[in-house]
Parts: structure tokens; sequence; C-alpha cells
């Protein structure tokens, strides 16, 4: 018999497709030493006392409590990491004083290491106790902060995707707070990109490097180009904002007499491990193009109700076939629960319906499957799904009403999703192994 990792015992909720969550009663969810499922073992199975106790006799059993649940691990597909300290500031600002007045002189102050570090580890503490598992983060201009970052992810434990910020275009950015020339942004992307690759052989943790451009206004022709030659050089994942607001649309078709993801896509930034943030203007072309080109959308809902201008249609994307995960997008989102922007996921998806969009509603299914699903496939990774060879990544939510209210499955499920905080997230799991624990046992890591 394998021996494993971890044997969880519970009942569990894991998205089926966009429009479907299944509940899944008393079950072993068997971890194996590589941090995968191989197994998950229904009550009803032959083996599953046998297995049972073979995992007690290991002293590798977690019960989930009565009242509790198993989900799996959220994935963000959108964080400033250097913005935390500001989330929930000066959010009623238009979007270039907020990034001149206060976001630019903010991440220019991560060149201090020991500052960097100090915000750092509070955001991935803070992150992983909102059952998130996996980060798609935008780091700084400077190299050396974004590989504090990415130590502490792999201290802690935390899935990483991280981006060196290029910005080199000085019409559109400080000049205290920018990459010297187009030359220089190229340089310090590809060193990043080859030190982080050899933190990850020291450590084993999964960090990954991301293309990053800040956004097309901040970049010069060159630097684009450079940005999308990398990305096929080293194969990796690439991130941005598209069509975020009305402003950003209009400054492509302004500069290049093109829409914000044809921009994107002439320079070799628009690929199927693209991750775009908001999409709050895109056309149906637009959408068109993203699903040819199989990129994917970070739905980032609490920040676009701040600086989007109107609300991404996610249904309209999902129809298209485009992939669509969710994002909190801080600091313009102002939480850094998933949980949070599921909800407002939802909400504003009702105010675009009632503004004459049809068909535009989300359900709570819907916001799970895009804060699950929807994430790991943006970023290819298989996980996002409690079921035999996906990642073990995990959150165990205890049900704060579960003594009050309806058993029935179905509503308990959007109990969670509607009601679930930092404090009912009891435990967390990347790969089998503990993250969080908010139970008082020893972290085990």
């Amino acid at each position: 018999m394998i021996t494993y990792q971890l044997v969880i015992e519970g009942s569990y909720f894991s998205s089926a497709n966009f429009d479907k969550a299944d509940f899944t009663p008393e079950s072993l969810i068997c971890v194996d030493q590589s941090g995968i499922i191989d197994r998950v073992i229904s009550v009803t199975d032959n083996d599953y006392q046998t297995v049972k106790q073979v995992a007690i006799d290991n002293n590798v059993l977690k019960q989930v409590p009565t009242g509790s649940y198993l989900l799996p691990g959220f994935t963000d597909l959108h964080i400033h990491a250097p913005q935390w300290p500001q989330a929930g500031l000066a959010l009623d600002k238009p979007l270039n004083e907020w990034l001149n007045t206060y976001t630019f002189p903010l991440e220019a102050k991560f060149k201090d290491l020991d500052y960097a570090k100090k915000v750092y580890q509070s955001l991935i503490q803070e992150l992983l106790a909102n059952g998130t598992t996996t980060g798609l983060f935008f780091g700084s201009v400077d190299t050396n902060a974004n590989l504090v970052l990415a130590q502490i992810c792999a201290d802690l434990g935390q899935r990483a995707f991280i981006g060196k910020v290029a910005m080199d275009n000085p019409e559109q950015t400080p000049d205290y707070y920018r990459d010297e020339s187009a030359a220089m942004a190229l340089s310090e992307t590809e060193t990043f990109i080859q030190k982080l690759a050899e933190m990850k052989q020291a450590t084993g943790a999964d960090l990954t490097a991301v293309i990053t451009p800040r956004f097309v206004p901040s970049c010069t022709d060159e630097t684009l180009q450079g940005l999308g030659d990398l990305a096929k050089k080293y194969d990796l994942p690439i991130q941005s904002h598209c069509s975020e607001s009305i402003w950003e649309d209009q400054y492509a078709i302004d500069r290049f007499n093109l829409r914000d993801a044809e921009v994107l896509n002439k320079f070799g930034l628009l690929t199927d491990k693209a991750v775009m943030a908001h999409g709050t203007q895109l056309s149906d072309d637009d959408l068109a193009l993203f699903e040819q080109q199989q990129a994917a959308i970070a739905h980032c809902p609490i920040s676009n109700a701040y600086f989007g201008n109107s609300v991404m249609r996610v249904q309209a994307a999902h129809n298209k076939n485009v992939k669509v995960g969710l994002g909190t997008d801080i600091s313009g989102g102002f939480s850094p629960s998933i949980y949070r922007n599921m909800q407002q996921a939802i909400m504003s998806s009702q105010m675009l319906q009632d503004s004459g969009t049809p068909a535009a509603r989300l359900s709570a299914s819907n916001a799970f499957y895009l804060a699950t699903i929807g994430g790991a496939k943006a970023l290819h990774i298989n996980s996002g799904q409690i079921k035999a060879g996906f990642k073990a990544d995990f959150q165990i939510v205890q049900d704060q009403y579960f003594e009050l209210s309806s058993d029935k499955s179905s509503e308990i499920f959007e109990r969670l999703v509607y009601h679930t905080n930092k404090e009912n997230i009891k435990q967390v799991y990347v790969a089998g192994k503990l993250v969080h624990n908010n139970q008082g046992e020893n972290n085990g890591k």
C-alpha cells in the first residue's frame, strides 16, 4: 500500500463545470509524497477503513470537523505585491492621480530590501490565510526586491508566478520610478528570469517568472517587442493590463491606431500563456482575438468598480471560450480575499444585466469556478479541483452558521461563498503541505 504524505477525511465541494459545483460526502482524499491527489476514496469503497487505519498508524490522517468542509485552494490572477501597504487608500481618486500621487512613490520604496521583506512577509501570510494557494504577482521595477518576494513565497509555501515590472516610457512614467531605457528593462527582466530559475532549483519551491509589461502606455515599442521576444525565448507566462478603462482603451487607439488587445498581440504578448487583467472595455472582436490566441482574463471585480468604468462581461467571455479567473488587484482592489471578489463578481454581474446586458448574471457556482478551475487553467496548472491527479491545494472552511441554517448541500455551498471570512478558514495546504493554520496546532512544514 502507498505511504501517503497526507490523508484528509471529510466532505468537500469542487467545481464540476462553470455552472455546477459538486458536493461529495465523507471521503478520504489521499495525497502522495509529491503533493498530488492519488485517490479519492468513498466511504462505500471496500478499502476505506483499511486506508484510514494505515493513515492513523502513520500519523497522517487529518479529519475535517463537523460543520467544516474541504474546498480547493484559490488562484489569484492579479496582485500588485508592492501595493499592499496602500490597500484601500485613495480609491476615490482618478486612476492617473492614484498612480502618480500614491502608487508610484510607494513602489519606488522597494529598493529598500528590508522594507520589501517586511511588506511581502505580511502580504503572503495574509493571502494564505484567505485561502489563496497560488498567486500571480506584479513585483516592482527593482529586481532584487522581486527576488525577496520570491524567497518569501518559497519560505511560506505559496505557489508563485512573479514578474519584474517593465516600464520605460518617459511620457507615462515618473523619472524617479522607471527603467532607464528599453535595454535596461529587457536586461533586468532577463536577469530576474535567470535568478528566479536558480532560486527554484535551490529551494525546490514552485516559482515561475512572468514577463510583465506594466501596460501598453508605460512601455516603449522597443520594450514591448523585446518582452514579447523574451516570452518566446524562455516559453514563459505573460501578464499585463488590457482595456482596463476608457482612458487605457483610447490610449492604444491614439498611439497605434489599434485596439489594446491588438497592440499586445502585435508585440507577441497575447499568447496562450498570457493573463491580461480587467478587460472591462473588451469588444466582441477583442474577445474573439483572446479566444484565437487562447489568452486568459483576470477578472478583478472590486478594482473594476473603482477604475474600470464598466463591468467585465464574464458570461460573454466564457461563451466565446475565453479563459477567465479572478484577481484581487491589490491595491486597486482593497481586499486580499478571493471570497470577497467572488461576491463582488456576482453583484456586479447583476448590475450589468440590469443596465441592459442580457444573460450577464453570474451564480455562486460560476464565481467559484472562476476562483478555482478558471484561475488554474489560465496558469496551466493542474490545480483547483479535488480529484485524482490534481495538486493537493486545499482549504478547510468552517460553515459559521452550520447549527442555524439548512443542511442541504447546495445551500451550505452558497453560505460558504457568501459568508466565509479569514477567521472561518481553519487550515490551508499547498501541494499537501500545511501553510496556514488557524487551529492552534503545529504548522508541520
